[in-house]
């Protein structure tokens, strides 16, 4: 016997159905793993800006630590002069606004005087991604790349006291989704009303007078 058209009719409604619930199903799945994989890739990001901060931060403490040193351990005659050298050199490195993205430092820093000068320029050009660059600028960097350096404990050469420097070295950013407004201050208000856009890692440096007595 022939199938009754009504059967017929059912079956393929049925069918067409089915159809539907798995194209609506498909559509779900290929919609969640393309919000994984953008969540993956903002993650992705995330962890590339902080290593490049990480580097940015040690590359000034470390330019800290060797520079005063090295040019008043030549300059100065005795012991208390390095010191006193010392202590007045570590204070230039002091940053008044933050440097990097939206300064005034110029992309060639030969002419800059060896010391804070310079390896203020230098590291400004760095956090502005001057280490990798394409044609449409340095992209080295953190996105919005600014640094700051602040004194938390001056330094003291006075014979007998000899307190060492302590300063925090900042790196700031601009972050790809809204966390925790950082504590630290380096960059604030540079990266829209929403203070939790804003990264920071910062590092505590302390330098030591080895010469003062």
């Amino acid at each position: 016997m022939n199938a009754s058209p009504s059967l017929c009719q059912a079956e393929r409604g049925f069918a067409l159905l089915e159809a539907l619930l798995t194209i609506v199903i498909l559509t779900f799945g290929l919609l969640g793993m393309l919000g994984m994989q953008g969540r993956m890739g903002a993650v992705e990001v995330e962890a590339f800006q902080r290593a490049q901060a990480t580097l940015l931060v040690s590359d000034m403490a470390d330019r800290m630590s060797a520079s005063p040193f090295a040019v008043c351990n030549s300059t100065a005659v005795t012991d208390a002069e390095r010191s006193t050298c010392m202590a007045n050199r570590l204070q230039t490195y002091v940053t008044s606004s933050p440097l990097g993205t939206g300064d005034q430092q110029p992309a060639d820093c030969s002419t800059a005087a060896i010391g804070a000068a310079r390896d203020g320029c230098e590291w400004s050009n760095a956090l502005k991604g001057s280490a990798e660059t394409t044609g449409a600028g340095g992209v080295g960097a953190m996105t919005g790349a600014r640094g700051c350096i602040e004194q938390l404990q001056a330094p003291d050469p006075s014979a007998g006291v000899c307190t060492p420097a302590i300063y925090r070295v900042s790196a700031a950013w601009q972050g790809l989704s809204s966390t925790v407004a950082p504590s630290i201050a380096c960059g604030t208000g540079s990266y829209g009303s929403n203070e939790a856009y804003r990264r920071v890692i910062a590092a505590r440096v302390s330098l030591p007078l080895p010469l003062c007595k």
